[in-house]
């Protein structure tokens, strides 16, 4: 963000509005992080997060939330949750399909009343998967029926606040209020990594140190590198003539991004890399006979680094076409193309166009993804081979956070040029 754009947002009194709007959004989140659900041992429980790979990203994405055991401390994954089963949905029954693609505004707002709508149910699962996992370790003490009941119902009050207050961070038109509520959270527990750190430091290691620094720089290169990257497609328009003018004839191109689908695949590849541990912990609970070999089996696949890193990244990967293929659309494209009177050179509009885009979407989201995947596991792996833990979660971390801070900065810029416009 240059100077003038930096001048112009604190200039603008409806800009500065939305920005503190924000900004204090934010903090009645940090502030509800911070409330305890009563009756747990902190200490045991950080000590759980510290040896668990997995649940230390679900509490990274709950903004330490979860390590607090606050009535936050499920932050937005049941909501995301149920935004991957809706869209899952599009896929399955075309209603959904007409009613998120076809049906324009009226139909997403309806879309969207149903996942907050199924919000409600997975929280209600989330929260006692959780508290039965707790239980189990022994981190909060056996509760009674009543107390149960009490701490879900907490628990998923705050779910729903915070999910409502994504939304109204959506509708200032400067940020993802989802995304940016992962990313507070983020921030909020860096001063506590570096101290973390200092703490543990080693004038031995310093080359390992060192090692972790270079890593970094190389994961926001590369974020940068992902986000930024784009196809341009050559786009060619017919000239027109309208009475005595002639409209069009002139060249543009269509801007194709490696990834279409920013940091929305990593979010859900942890929702579904957490749901087996949830499933297990409800089933046993109704005493099902193979339910114990089940949560004997996702404990050994959540101790087993190598294979936790191959699912994660092959998620990733996965949710990066998946994500794409619901999200971009290219006979619409197409049709958008061939009404407006513009053309691909050398390919036919229409049916060929449309082929011709997804063609080239296909191979370069492969690419991204790949590079997606890779980031968010290279931190891991480098982690488990030095032994040190103190930046385990780095690579995931600096993803949402360079491609947040990425998308809300261009949104930003949005604002001051359209203002300009309107001057």
């Amino acid at each position: 963000m240059d100077k003038e754009t930096l001048f112009q947002v604190f200039t603008s009194k409806e800009l500065r509005r939305k920005i503190f709007t924000v900004l204090g959004m934010l903090i009645v989140v940090r502030l509800l992080a911070s409330i305890p659900v009563p009756g747990v041992d902190v200490l045991r429980l950080k000590s759980f997060l510290a040896s668990n790979q997995l649940f230390g990203l679900f509490n990274l994405f709950s903004g330490g939330s979860f390590s607090n055991f606050s009535v936050a401390m499920l932050g937005v994954g049941p909501y995301i949750t149920a935004t991957i089963i809706m869209q899952l949905l599009t896929m399955i029954f075309p209603v959904f399909k007409e009613m998120y693609h076809e049906e324009g505004e009226a139909g997403r707002q309806k879309f969207n009343q149903y996942s907050r709508m199924l919000t409600v149910p997975l929280a209600m699962l989330q929260g006692f998967g959780f508290l039965r996992l707790l239980q189990s370790q022994r981190i909060i003490d056996i509760l009674s029926p009543f107390d149960m009941i009490w701490n879900m119902v907490l628990i998923i009050a705050g779910s729903m606040i915070l999910m409502w207050l994504g939304e109204l961070i959506t509708e200032q038109k400067i940020g993802n209020g989802v995304s940016l509520i992962i990313f507070g959270g983020i921030v909020s527990g860096a001063p506590q990594k570096v101290w973390q750190l200092l703490q543990t430091y080693d004038s031995r290691l310093l080359p390992t140190y060192l090692g972790f620094l270079i890593m970094g720089l190389l994961v926001v290169i590369g974020v940068i590198f992902i986000n930024e990257g784009e196809r341009k497609i050559p786009i060619s328009y017919a000239k027109q003539v309208r009475g005595s003018k002639m409209y069009g004839g002139g060249s543009t191109y269509l801007p194709l991004r490696l990834i279409q689908a920013g940091v929305i695949p990593i979010i859900f590849a942890i929702s579904v890399l957490l749901f087996p541990q949830f499933l297990a912990q409800i089933l046993t609970v109704f005493h099902i006979e193979w339910a114990s070999g089940l949560q004997d089996l996702v404990s050994r696949f959540y101790a087993s680094k190598l294979i936790y890193n191959i699912a994660y990244f092959m998620l990733v990967v996965l949710f990066t076409y998946f994500y794409t293929a619901i999200t971009f659309d290219p006979s619409e494209i197409a049709k958008n193309l061939q009404r407006f009177g513009g053309f691909i050179p050398g390919i036919r509009p229409g049916v060929s166009t449309a082929e011709f885009i997804s063609k080239v979407v296909n191979r370069i989201t492969l690419f991204g993804a790949f590079g997606l995947g890779l980031i968010a596991i290279l931190p891991n792996m480098v982690q488990a081979a030095s032994g040190i833990s103190a930046f385990s979660l780095g690579g995931t971390a600096l993803l949402i956070v360079v491609s947040v801070a990425i998308e809300t900065m261009k949104q930003i810029q949005s604002q001051v040029v359209m203002r300009e416009y309107e001057v």
